[in-house]
């Protein structure tokens, strides 16, 4: 397992705040860098891309002034998340305005190019690639990405069926670099236990969703707050591509969640301007499985305390147990 250079000593809870489609914002990604976890949106967020430009420069400068003012506080990089679908007609732009302002970490979705890697990798940054399988997760590191996050069961958004079991362990058979592991992630003790089974991070989503900075409505953050794992379901209806969203706000779209179609793959579309690529995240909302952790709403830094508590109380739980082991063992022995 490999920690990146540029992440080691910032990091609180070993955490990759996963890209919110149109949740995520400076305000969110800020107050998750400066609570010690990676921070991140993706660039179709800001729109216009002049919009995204600001939103860079923002970022940069407050994170910076964070630093100046307190050298020992352990402030983590931000990531841009790019997608690298055909449809994404912002690619190249918003890929010059990541090489423009340096941006540490890049997470690619659908599709990897190396071009795009080597672009990044040109002034330093690192790239990260999310993959369902280890035939994408192949294709990424072939093409150049330096770290992987797979996808599993119970992710929010655009998720896989594999189990974190399967997937982590087929990786580890040849892939000792970074390594994220996203679904139904949203405590501490799921933060240590994707550690135990192989990972280096922990992705978490949909937990953020219900935060006071994140650009959701009152409505889906209640939601959040009010649902659990019996309330997701897995459609590719909506984008083309399988994720999983909330039952009830399909229900309130009026569609019956329990009988839905299949969706066109061929209709994904991840462009500036399309008005049913946004009544799908805006009016059905995507969430992962986990979110029955989640019991009310808080601010970024509040929720990642409650994940560095719990992560350091199950670790240390973890090693009582395990000398509880020994020590029965050695007796047995004996």
């Amino acid at each position: 397992m490999a920690i990146p250079a540029s992440l080691q000593g910032t990091l609180s809870v070993p955490v990759i705040a996963s890209p919110l489609f149109i949740i995520s914002n400076p305000d969110l990604v800020i107050a998750q860098c400066k609570a010690g976890v990676v921070g991140s949106f993706p660039s179709l967020n800001a729109r216009p891309v002049e919009q995204f430009e600001e939103w860079l420069i923002r970022i940069n400068t407050e994170l910076a002034e964070a630093r100046r003012a307190n050298p020992s506080a352990r402030i983590a990089p931000y990531a841009v998340n790019l997608i690298v679908h055909k449809s994404n007609n912002r690619l190249e732009e918003d890929l010059a305005l990541c090489v423009k302002y340096k941006v540490p970490i890049i997470i690619t979705s659908l599709g990897a190019r190396a071009d795009v890697n080597d672009a990044i990798h040109s002034y330093g940054g690192i790239v990260l690639h999310d993959i369902i399988n280890v035939v994408f997760a192949h294709k990424a590191l072939e093409k150049g990405a330096d770290g992987l996050i797979a996808v599993c069961a119970g992710a929010g958004g655009h998720a896989g069926t594999l189990s974190p079991f399967a997937l982590i362990q087929e990786i580890r058979q040849f892939f000792d670099g970074p390594l994220a592991l996203s679904g139904s992630i949203a405590t501490g003790r799921a933060v240590l236990a994707a550690q135990a089974i192989g990972a280096d991070f922990a992705y978490i989503g949909s937990a953020f969703i219900s935060t006071h900075e994140a650009r959701a409505v009152d409505g889906y953050k209640d939601m959040i707050v009010s649902s659990s794992s019996k309330d997701i379901v897995y459609s590719s209806l909506f984008t083309g591509v399988s994720g999983n969203y909330l039952a009830p706000s399909i229900s309130a779209s009026g569609l019956d969640p329990n009988n839905l179609p299949e969706g066109d793959k061929s209709t994904m579309n991840f462009g500036t301007g399309d008005k049913a690529q946004a009544k799908a995240w805006r009016d059905i909302w995507g969430s992962g499985q986990g979110i029955g952790a989640v019991d009310r709403k808080m601010g970024a830094g509040e929720y990642v305390e409650r994940l560095v508590r719990e992560y350091e109380e199950a670790r240390s739980g973890l090693i009582g147990l395990s000398s509880s082991y020994v020590r029965e063992r050695v007796s047995q022995a004996s």
